[in-house]
C-alpha cells in the first residue's frame, strides 16, 4: 500500500504514444485555414530532453506577432492532451505550445514531481518563446499536475498575461491524507501520518523534493496573474473544495466554474467557451482580418495586387455604355449576379457588407469579421452566449434588397437586451403608436439611404477597377 501510494506521486503511469498518430499532423486543416505542427526537442536544468510542440498557423504573418497559450498536462498526461487545446484557440489567432514533462511522455527523466520540478521545466520553455519574436503576450493552461505548475510559476512571473487552472491541488500533504480516506485504509489517524511521513523521506530521497513544500496556499496570495478555475463537481481524485481554497486565498483577479463529471472526465463545451472568451481578453490576439486585406485590392496603388486584382476581375462582366451612372449600374450589377459571388474569389468567407460599410455598424476601426470565427467578435460580443452571438450575425445584413425590412429582435429576445441598438431603446420606451409608425418610416429612408451611398461608393470604386482592368488589358495586347 505504501509503495502504491509512493508511486501515485512520482511515478504514475506513463502515456506511450507515437506523434505521428495521436498528435495534429504537421500541416492540418482547421476552420478553412492551414495550421503546422512544429516538433522541437529543449534541455531542462537537470539535462532531460523535453519532448516539445508548437501549434501555428501556415505560413506565419510576417509582420505580427501572435499570443501563444502552453499547455500542461497531469501526473499521467503527455503532448496528446493539448489536441482539444489547439483546436480551440488557434482560429482565435492563438497559437499552442505544448510538451511532455520531465518523466512523463517521451521525454527525459524517471519521476514526476507534480508540479514541482515541472516548475523549471515550464520556466524553459517561457525563455525559449520570450526570445522568438514572433511570440507576444504567453498564457498558462494547466490540468491537474499541469495547474499546480502554472500556478507555481506564475507566482514567480508576473509577466504571464493568464492562467487557466483545472482541477488543482491546494496541498500536496493534505491531498494524501484525504487519499488514505478515501481508499478505507482503516488505520488509526497517526498511524497514517506516520506512513505519510516515512513515504515522504522516500520521495525525497528517489525524485529529489520534499512533498511539504508543494503548497499552494502559500504562492496563492502573492499571486496577481488573472485567472479561471475550472473544478469537476464529482471529482474524487482532487476534490473541488481545493479550487476554492485556492480561489478565496488567490489575490489576482479571479473567477471559478464548476461542471459535471469527475477528475478525467471530458470538459464540457460551456467550460470551453469561457476558457476562450478567458484567454481572448488576457492575451488580446490581432485581428487578422480578411476584409482588410481584400480592401487593399481596391486601393489605386500601382502593384502586384493591383494585377492581381485584374485578373480577379477578367471574369466579370464587361461594364456596358449605361455604366457611367452610378444609379443605372448598381441594379445591372446586382441582377447579373451578386457581388460576393465575385468577390468570394478573394475570400470566400468576407461579408460584402464589411467591405462596403467599412464596419461602420460596429462601431470599430477594424472590419467585422465573419460568423463562427471566434478572432472575429468584438470584445462585447465575447461577453455574451453563444446564441446571442448567432443574433449579432443576425443583426445587418446588407444582402437585403431595397424592399426587405431590416431583422428586428423580438420581444421576448432577452439576448438582444445587451446591445444598445436603436431598437432596443425604442422598444423599452412605450409611446404613441401613429409617432412610433412615424420614427420607423423615417428609420427606414435614412437607413435605405445611407445604404445606397454606400453601395453607390462601391459600385464607382468597382466600376473604376473594371475600367482600369479593361486598359490594362488593352495595354497588354498592344505590347
Amino acid at each position: 500500500m505504501i509503495e502504491q501510494f509512493i508511486n501515485f506521486v512520482i511515478r504514475p503511469p506513463r502515456a506511450e504514444y507515437n506523434p505521428d498518430q495521436y498528435l495534429w499532423e504537421k500541416e492540418f486543416t482547421l476552420a478553412g485555414k492551414i495550421y503546422q505542427r512544429q516538433d522541437l526537442e529543449l534541455k531542462n536544468a537537470r539535462g532531460h530532453t523535453l519532448q516539445c510542440s508548437h501549434y501555428l498557423p501556415s505560413p506565419l504573418p510576417e509582420d505580427t506577432s501572435l499570443p501563444c497559450v502552453i499547455y500542461c498536462h497531469g501526473n499521467s498526461g503527455c503532448r496528446v492532451d493539448a489536441n482539444e487545446a489547439a483546436v480551440l484557440l488557434l482560429p482565435s489567432n492563438i497559437t499552442v505550445f505544448t510538451l511532455d514533462f520531465s518523466g512523463s511522455g517521451l521525454s527525459d527523466g524517471d519521476h514526476v514531481s507534480l508540479g514541482w520540478h515541472e516548475k523549471e521545466d515550464l520556466k524553459m520553455v517561457v525563455s525559449h518563446l520570450r526570445s522568438n519574436k514572433q511570440v507576444s503576450h504567453i498564457g498558462l493552461w494547466g490540468r491537474s499536475m499541469g495547474a499546480v505548475t502554472s500556478l507555481l510559476y506564475g507566482a514567480e512571473d508576473p509577466s504571464i498575461a493568464g492562467m487557466v487552472l483545472d482541477s488543482a491541488f491546494s496541498n500536496l500533504y493534505v491531498l494524501m491524507m484525504e487519499l488514505a480516506d478515501l481508499n478505507n485504509i482503516r488505520l488509526p489517524k497517526f498511524t497514517v501520518k506516520m506512513a505519510v511521513h516515512y513515504m515522504r523521506r522516500v520521495i525525497e530521497k528517489k525524485a529529489k523534493f520534499d512533498i511539504m513544500d508543494l503548497n499552494c496556499l502559500q504562492v496563492a496570495p502573492k499571486t496577481f496573474i488573472p485567472v479561471l478555475f475550472g473544478h469537476a463537481n464529482d471529482d474524487q481524485f482532487v476534490q473541488p473544495h481545493h479550487s476554492d481554497l485556492i480561489s478565496e486565498s488567490y489575490a489576482g483577479d479571479k473567477n471559478i466554474i464548476k461542471f459535471d463529471g469527475d477528475h478525467n472526465s471530458s470538459r464540457p463545451q460551456s467550460f470551453y467557451d469561457s476558457v476562450s472568451i478567458f484567454f481572448y481578453n488576457v492575451l488580446r490576439p490581432p485581428r487578422i482580418s480578411k476584409a482588410r486585406k481584400l480592401e487593399k485590392y481596391y486601393s489605386s496603388r500601382i502593384g502586384s495586387d493591383e494585377s492581381l486584382l485584374y485578373e480577379i476581375l477578367a471574369s466579370l462582366q464587361p461594364a456596358t455604355p449605361g455604366a457611367a451612372s452610378s444609379s443605372s449600374a448598381l441594379p445591372s450589377i446586382l441582377t447579373k449576379a451578386p457581388v460576393s459571388k465575385h468577390l468570394s474569389v478573394v475570400a470566400a468567407v468576407t461579408p460584402v457588407e464589411s467591405v462596403i460599410s467599412g464596419n461602420t455598424t460596429h462601431g470599430y476601426d477594424e472590419p467585422a469579421y465573419p460568423k463562427n470565427e471566434p478572432n472575429g467578435l468584438t470584445e462585447e460580443c465575447y461577453s455574451c452566449a453563444s446564441t446571442t452571438r448567432e443574433n449579432w450575425d443576425r443583426c445587418s445584413s446588407l444582402a437585403l434588397s431595397d424592399e426587405e425590412s431590416f431583422p428586428v429582435f423580438r420581444g421576448d429576445d432577452n439576448n438582444s437586451e445587451v446591445f444598445e441598438t436603436p431598437l432596443g431603446s425604442m422598444r423599452e420606451q412605450p409611446s404613441d403608436p401613429k409617432e412610433d409608425t412615424k420614427n420607423q418610416k423615417k428609420q427606414a429612408k435614412k437607413v435605405k439611404s445611407d445604404r445606397f451611398e454606400r453601395l453607390e461608393s462601391f459600385s464607382r470604386r468597382l466600376r473604376h477597377c473594371l475600367l482600369k482592368g479593361s486598359a490594362h488589358r488593352r495595354h497588354k495586347s498592344l505590347s
